[in-house]
């Protein structure tokens, strides 16, 4: 018996040219970039197919775009039979798992995305915050690392048992990539992002993002969700919506939402959206169970002769 999760990617996985095979394939999806482009009131779909990356890549762009192509192939598999019991998404990812568990609809979901990648851009002058990913360190070496630097430097993102993201001022930041060299990382890289996020010089975007949450109508999940700040389930609408104002400025418990649904019974991941990042770090977390990933009509194809 298969226990199916969907697992919705965040920023790093856009490129250009993305969804765009499954908008001309699907109608219902190309509904929804339709339904977008009003809400936006911009081309996102030219921009999500046609680039320019520097646009896209810029965090205000990124975060709708990915949650647009995500929620499309989300309807699709929706319209194939294919449901989960449980999602999850990582980072920005988790607006895609709570609008595809009904939390909130499409276009208050894109709203959201949209003002929160404007908030995080503007929470800090450019060039004052940086990330950096630190491979075969154990968290807890990275975490002391962190402590021991003047200035912010936080764990951010717990993606894998040997992948730690961590974010903060420049200058701290990258004492602590020295000192995880020195410490005998195997590999430490600085990431091509626009800020130092799930860190807490993402405050003044969290006290904004209080506001804009307010206007918003949440109901209560139709399946379970797990929320990256507690990697535990998530019922009740006032829980939720502390969830994402806190992620803002905490760190992403990825590996230890992985395991949870693993133990709940999981055995069958989807990553639904652009790219297959989270189907690589699943295999770096647990390889007992079967991933895959849904970005274009091969893969897709893929599933469906697999499901």
């Amino acid at each position: 018996m298969k226990k199916i999760a969907f697992m919705f990617p965040g920023q790093g996985s856009q490129y250009v040219g993305m969804g765009r095979e499954i908008m001309k394939e699907f109608p219902n999806a190309a509904r929804l970039m339709e339904r977008a482009k009003a809400v936006l009131e911009m081309d996102i779909e030219k921009l999500c197919f046609a680039g320019p990356a520097k646009e896209l890549n810029n965090t205000r762009n990124t975060q709708p775009a990915i949650y647009i192509v995500s929620m499309m192939i989300n309807r699709v598999l929706s319209e194939k039979g294919i449901e989960p019991a449980v999602v999850a998404g990582h980072s920005l990812g988790e607006y895609s798992a709570l609008a595809a568990a009904g939390v909130f609809s499409f276009e208050d979901g894109l709203r959201l995305v949209r003002q929160r990648g404007i908030l995080m851009d503007e929470a800090l002058p450019g060039g004052q915050g940086i990330m950096a990913a630190v491979i075969g360190l154990d968290p807890e070496q990275i975490l002391s690392i962190c402590q021991q630097v003047g200035g912010i430097c936080e764990v951010a993102n717990y993606n894998s048992p040997q992948q730690i993201v961590i974010s903060g001022e420049v200058a701290a930041t990258r004492e602590a990539m020295k000192l995880a060299d020195e410490s005998g990382a195997r590999r430490v890289v600085e990431l091509d992002v626009s800020g130092p996020f799930h860190s807490s010089l993402m405050r003044p975007a969290r006290e904004k993002l209080v506001g804009i949450i307010k206007e918003i109508d949440f109901k209560e999940p139709s399946v379970p969700v797990i929320a990256n700040t507690t990697a535990n389930y998530v019922k009740d609408v006032e829980g939720i919506k502390e969830a994402l104002i806190n992620q803002l400025t905490s760190s992403v418990r990825w590996v230890e939402s992985i395991n949870l649904m693993v133990k709940d019974g999981v055995n069958t991941f989807i990553e639904v959206g652009p790219g297959r990042v989270l189907k690589s770090l699943l295999r770096k977390i647990n390889r007992s169970v079967k991933a895959y990933n849904v970005e274009d009509i091969k893969s897709l194809n893929q599933l469906l002769k697999e499901l």
